[in-house]
């Protein structure tokens, strides 16, 4: 009796529907492309990372981390890895928080959102 072979997965499994690929609508060092976000994040980063964990909804403590940015990323087929995010997080959190807020605000300004 032959032993079956295994079952390789060579891609991860989606809840939802495959969205096309699309990229970050700002940079992450874009600051002067919106002020405001940008000053929240650096006097107030607590309350940038409640509003954008409310954006999002989900729950205010997880507003800056390494699974907030994935999350946002895989939703709207944004390119990257849980690596990119964790050093992102890790190294720049403000750039990183920031980053997400103005990316929401362009996308509801879009209607993508």
């Amino acid at each position: 009796m032959q032993a079956a072979s295994p079952v390789v997965i060579v891609t991860q499994p989606t809840s939802g529907p495959v969205l096309p690929t699309s990229n970050w609508q700002t940079g992450m060092c874009d600051c002067f492309s919106d002020c405001g976000v940008c000053l929240c994040g650096t006097f107030c980063f607590t309350c940038l990372a409640i509003q954008v964990a409310s954006d999002m909804n989900e729950c205010c403590l997880c507003g800056t981390s390494v699974a907030m940015r994935t999350l946002y990323r895989t939703r709207y087929g944004i390119p990257g890895s849980i690596c990119d995010d964790f050093m992102v997080t890790l190294f720049c959190p403000q750039c990183s928080l920031c980053q997400i807020k103005r990316d929401i605000n362009r996308r509801r300004a879009m209607r993508t959102f």
